[in-house]
């Protein structure tokens, strides 16, 4: 039998902060606190340390040290999608605001799936975690009660919270929903359908700011609303612009809940020689890169994606560390691109 295997735990075979410790030539309090307050120990007993964590694929106990701390230093996020470049925005801004200090993410793929958000959560609760990042602002029930017994500081991205207490970072989806529609109507467009896709509360909320201006200016017709589940593609922009034009054929303009909907729904009207925006308007929502160079390039509303997560990270930092936040709400806005499809 070798050395290494000899001072591994017998009862599991892994490597522990006492063999660590053993093959350092140290005590175990000195072993911890080479791995989690370096600058207590000489750079030789780091050194040796460090070398037999090396040499015996030594993995720190998170939940052990956790239990001794009261911190695990880990931040959970859960996003609806890792494959859309909303959330991948929204990743890349709070892995900026995490830096390199101590912390680690636990990310999650909820799939937009309520059942998906409670075993995540379940899971990584298990883990202790230091705070939480929500890209929504409700919550099935189960969700909200793990949650308030958690007591874990949370932060909603992505829209704009209400509730006493409630941390949030983000723009109203309702205003910007509201503003496309009104943009469109002051174009001079009377027959403005929303295409709607997903169907998550950020959706939902634009599609409210669309009726609240298609109301005000007495336009309000349930046939130019069209609203599916499926996850929002070009190829479904394309089939639902059809649909649209064949339950409302005297449709004039398209606001398109995202936009890679609008985008298959100018590919499709360019299929049919109907023209964009002379016959058609089409608008979309979020500014992906490829709308500014679309042929014509998509009206659409820019939104703050990488700065929410920065700036939500940032906040639950703060709170994490028990400053008092400067505000529960951070409303960064939005930004109507006025370009050529509308």
């Amino acid at each position: 039998m070798s050395k290494t295997s000899t001072i591994k735990s017998r009862a599991s075979g892994k490597a522990t902060l006492a063999s660590v410790a053993a093959r350092a030539g140290v005590s175990a309090m000195t072993a911890s606190r080479a791995l989690n307050q370096p600058k207590r120990v000489s750079d030789a007993v780091r050194a040796r340390v460090g070398l037999a964590v090396a040499e015996l694929g030594y993995v720190p106990n998170r939940a052990a040290r956790a239990l001794a701390s009261a911190q695990s230093n880990v931040i959970v996020v859960l996003v609806p999608s890792l494959s859309n470049a909303v959330f991948t925005a929204v990743l890349e801004g709070i892995e900026d605001a995490i830096g390199s200090g101590n912390y680690q993410l636990l990310i999650g793929n909820t799939r937009y799936s309520d059942a998906e958000e409670e075993k995540l959560l379940g899971i990584y609760l298990q883990s202790n975690p230091d705070g939480i990042l929500l890209s929504s602002l409700s919550q099935s029930a189960r969700v909200t009660r793990m949650l308030a017994a958690s007591n874990v500081p949370l932060v909603s991205m992505m829209d704009l919270g209400s509730a006493p207490g409630q941390l949030s970072v983000g723009f109203s989806q309702f205003d910007a929903g509201r503003a496309m529609t009104r943009y469109l109507i002051d174009k001079g467009h009377t027959r403005i359908g929303f295409i709607g896709a997903q169907l998550d509360e950020r959706t939902l909320r634009r599609a409210d700011g669309y009726r609240k201006a298609m109301g005000e200016a007495g336009l309000l017709d349930a046939r130019l609303e069209l609203m599916v589940g499926e996850p929002s593609t070009i190829a479904l922009g394309a089939q639902l612009v059809e649909r649209m034009l064949a339950q409302a054929p005297d449709c004039d303009a398209v606001f398109c809940c995202n936009d890679d909907l609008a985008h298959g729904a100018i590919y499709h009207c360019q299929r049919r020689g109907i023209k964009v925006p002379e016959q058609l308007a089409v608008c979309g929502f979020n500014d992906l890169p490829a709308s500014a160079w679309m042929t014509p390039s998509v009206t659409t509303i820019a939104t703050p994606r990488y700065r929410i997560g920065f700036e939500a990270a940032s906040l639950l930092l703060a709170v994490i560390k028990g400053e008092a936040p400067p505000a529960a709400q951070i409303d960064l806005g939005f930004t109507l691109m006025a370009r050529e499809s509308a």
